[in-house]
């Protein structure tokens, strides 16, 4: 049984899609439940399983109530895709301090928050028949290199990476894996949130790039959940071939 987090487009909807393919059950959570619904529906047409749940991870209450119907629902919780985030980018000088809010209370905060709740089933789900369970949290090449113009979304990923990494110590020895999935330049709507002169910014850089699709990434999380329980892939990195930082 899996939980995804910002699964109503990109990499969390090619995830959950992945998972249920595999066999598992999945709960979507995200805000569009429209789109939530949509997949549902494909992922129940090709005879898998799917719990759509609206979802504001920056809200705590509703986190923890999402990760409660999910187990409800669901029976117990194997994995946890942290995967909601937001990219709002531009030089910190001229930012509104509300995307720099934002970019925390969402990146940060709402992958904390969902944690909290699910380690508690996570941990009960170790000691059943498969015996292990994961965190998967989706960071970015932007949590290990600094850029210009990203330093707010820099610092928020990088503290998924140092939260991730401490929670492993922490919990590694009762069986929960953690994991951090860290994708390049991905073709999804992430970018589409930012202000117009920012987006053209994006685009000028990577206009020249293959960019990933989400599938790449779904993939790597494929792999990181599918290893037998007495491995952990702690870390993948994955960037397009074209991308050199």
């Amino acid at each position: 049984m899996a939980l995804v987090t910002g699964a109503s487009s990109g990499i969390g909807e090619a995830t959950a899609r992945m998972l249920a393919g595999r066999g598992a059950t999945v709960a979507m959570a995200a805000r569009r439940t429209d789109r939530l619904e949509k997949l549902g529906e494909e992922i129940a047409g090709a005879g898998g399983t799917a719990l759509p749940v609206e979802l504001d991870v920056s809200d705590r209450e509703a986190a923890e109530a999402a990760v409660a119907r999910t187990v409800e629902e669901l029976g117990r919780l194997d994995v946890l895709v942290n995967n909601a985030g937001v990219m709002l980018l531009g030089p910190m000088l001229e930012a509104p301090v509300e995307e720099w809010q934002q970019m925390v209370e969402v990146n940060l905060l709402g992958l904390m928050y969902m944690t909290k709740a699910a380690v508690p089933h996570l941990l009960e789900a170790a000691e059943g028949d498969r015996g292990v369970s994961d965190i998967v949290n989706i960071s970015s090449v932007a949590g290990r290199i600094a850029r210009r113009n990203s330093g707010v979304y820099n610092a928020t990923k990088f503290g998924v990476g140092a939260f991730s990494e401490s929670l492993r110590q922490e919990v590694t020895s009762r069986r929960v894996r953690v994991s951090l999935v860290e994708p390049g330049a991905v073709a999804t709507e992430l970018t589409s949130h930012n202000r117009p002169e920012v987006q053209e910014q994006i685009k000028s850089r990577f206009s020249d790039m293959e960019r990933l699709e989400a599938e790449d990434i779904a993939d790597a999380i494929e792999y990181v959940v599918t290893r037998p329980p007495h491995v952990a892939v702690n870390e993948v990195l994955v960037r397009p071939t074209d991308q050199e930082q």
